[in-house]
């Protein structure tokens, strides 16, 4: 496999990000000497990948904790709801994530062996507007749970919330108590907490001032429920790290510790980095401080964790696919849940059939799109398709998939394939995004029997920053561009555009079939899919 991004420097050092994918709001534990780290994933599916790593910076998707999005809801994309930031915990030999529905509540799940199957999931707080729920077994044996507020379905935000938890994980106890409000210590948006304890000391670590711009907080008492006092313990400062906040504080089996969170990069959505972390007077400082500061800013290449006598490889998430495995590999999910009948494997690859999808579903709605992360800041990808089995009405093609998309379309029509290029604008959440139709651009119309097999080359190049909003300023501009091939050899340009990423994901790119209407249709066969940069 040709390596597409990695932050093992391979000799002794390591590089920031040390995952450039979208893998938004991470979060951490260790139990002996493995590493789990899981992520938000919204209305994709199967949700919330699970990452395993020996060493902190080597990290590979060993399994999903959900097959599906809990409620029929999620049958169809309903995008920037679903699955937000969950939280993973080892205690007492179980492993717990708890993850927050905004729309629905607070769900835990359980499992032996994480590489298992998890436990069906439990609301165990139905209802809207909490999220970001992180659980907490302190030394009594008592548990809590620590969670933070959606103004979009609460009515306020940047308050954080404190309540008794059944030990078991399985249900709250008691009435829950505000233990802090941002809105009245400059600390506005203040969410996605994590509670940890150490030497007395109630910690809660909490990111606030906004995904793009902020900081990292970190709140303590010596009381559980407070009164709490705060501290700002990370900023950019200096780094090309804008928003360094909402991750987690892990510790090595040496007594080093450490703190991963994410950056906002626009296009290719929230990517994850590596802090050092170090104590003053019973404070964390997450990264290096400089001139004096009593907070810490974020470190490009700095010294590999010391995690002991553990071997470990170089080693990163998959990205390229040849179906040989016969099941889909972990880097794929789907637009939606996913149901029978939408794939098989065959003998030359993966046969994605001709799902029946009403004339007015928009492509970015389709729920059987089988899409992935962009996997590094530059790359290109391959896909190799076999078009002989698509029926009159059928249509098959690759798709860049964000806020804003593109796809390369080809439609089976009597005798003819016809190729063409379309634009269209994602719909999210409970509003609509701005009101624009889809449009389609008829490149050419082949004979069936003349383009069996077509390589459509899937191509993302930085052409400069952005420059949309204050916030926004410096950002990566990324291009997307769609071509194809009857050989492999000779591309045309289809189309392309500049990358918008989703609602709180990044830009995915991927494959799909699909047929107008109720009849039943055929198949494309999805034969390799290849990345390099």
């Amino acid at each position: 496999m040709s390596k597409i991004w990695n932050g093992d420097l391979g000799n002794g050092m390591y590089r920031n990000p040390v995952l450039y994918a979208d893998y938004s709001d991470p979060d951490v534990c260790r139990a002996g000497e493995d590493y789990f780290m899981i992520s938000s994933t919204f209305c994709n599916t199967p949700g919330m990948p699970l990452l395993h790593s020996k060493d902190l910076v080597n990290w590979k998707v060993v399994n999903y904790i959900l097959k599906e999005v809990p409620t029929s809801r999620y049958d169809k994309p309903i995008h920037g709801c679903g699955v937000w930031a969950p939280s993973i915990r080892y205690h007492e030999g179980t492993f717990f994530v708890c993850f927050p529905m905004p729309d629905e509540g607070i769900y835990m799940t359980t499992a032996k062996d994480p590489f298992g199957d998890w436990s069906e999931p439990v609301n165990i707080r139905p209802g809207a507007g909490w999220i970001d729920p992180c659980p907490f077994w302190d030394e009594d044996g008592k548990a809590y749970l620590v969670a933070g507020v959606a103004k979009s379905r609460i009515g306020y935000k940047s308050v954080l919330h404190m309540v008794e938890m059944q030990p078991d994980g399985m249900g709250l106890i008691g009435e829950e108590v505000k233990i802090f409000d941002g809105n009245e210590n400059d600390q506005v948006t203040i969410e996605g907490p994590k509670m940890y304890k150490r030497n007395g000391w109630y910690y809660i670590f909490a990111p606030a001032g906004g995904v793009k711009i902020g900081w990292q907080t970190v709140l303590r008492s010596r009381e559980v429920f407070g009164p709490y006092e705060y501290k700002v313990v990370m900023r950019q400062g200096d780094s090309f790290v804008n928003g360094p906040h909402q991750g987690a504080w892990v510790d090595t089996v040496t007594g080093e510790d450490w703190f991963l969170h994410f950056q906002d990069v626009y296009g290719a959505g929230r990517i994850v980095h590596l802090q050092p972390m170090s104590w003053q007077n019973d404070w964390p400082v997450i990264g290096i401080a400089k001139n004096g500061n009593d907070y810490g800013e974020p470190v490009f290449e700095y010294k590999k964790p010391d995690v002991g006598e553990v071997s470990w490889e170089i080693c990163e998430p998959e990205t390229s696919d040849d179906f040989k495995g016969r099941k889909l590999g972990l880097q794929w999910q789907w637009n939606a849940n996913p149901k029978e009948g939408w794939y098989e494997f065959g003998a030359d690859g993966l046969k994605l059939n001709a799902v029946p999808c009403a004339e007015t579903i928009a492509y970015g709605d389709v729920p059987n799109l089988l899409l992935q992360k962009w996997p590094a800041p530059e790359f290109y990808c391959v896909t190799r398709l076999d078009l002989s089995n698509l029926t009159d009405g059928d249509t098959a093609g690759v798709i860049s998939m964000g806020m804003k998309y593109e796809l390369l379309a080809l439609k089976r029509e009597g005798e003819d394939v016809c190729f063409s290029f379309v634009k269209g604008v994602q719909k999210y959440g409970k509003i609509l995004a701005e009101q624009t139709e889809e449009e389609e651009t008829v490149l050419e119309r082949v004979k069936a029997a003349d383009c069996k097999k077509v390589f459509v080359r899937y191509t993302v190049k930085c052409v400069g920053t952005q420059d949309l909003s204050e916030k926004e300023q410096g950002f990566p501009l990324e291009e997307a561009i769609l071509e194809y091939s009857f050989d492999g050899q000779n591309f045309k340009e289809a189309g392309k555009m500049n990358a918008v990423p989703g609602r709180w994901v990044g830009v995915k790119n991927g494959v799909f079939c699909l047929r107008r209407g109720s009849a039943a249709g055929g198949f494309v066969t999805v034969e390799n899919v290849e990345y390099s940069r």
